[in-house]
């Protein structure tokens, strides 16, 4: 099965974090953003397995996100 999942990257001082807008107990960090995007994509699969075997939903993926101008 495949599901699209959408994914927040963060620059911080050792690189990237990254995390999922749907699923935000999936996270963690790379020192670059190509490692950082492999890293989440483990961090997924590992957490799919974890969650089908103790029976529990898995989160759907699939967000809306949209950028807000706001005058400060």
């Amino acid at each position: 099965m495949i599901s699209t999942y959408t994914a927040k990257y963060t620059k911080i001082p050792s690189g990237y974090m990254g995390q999922l807008v749907e699923w935000p107990e999936v996270v963690t960090e790379g020192s670059t953003l190509e490692e950082c995007r492999e890293m989440l994509q483990d961090a997924v699969r590992e957490m799919v397995a974890a969650y089908r075997q103790q029976s529990k939903e898995i989160p759907l993926g699939r967000a809306l996100l949209e950028q807000i101008l706001v005058e400060v």
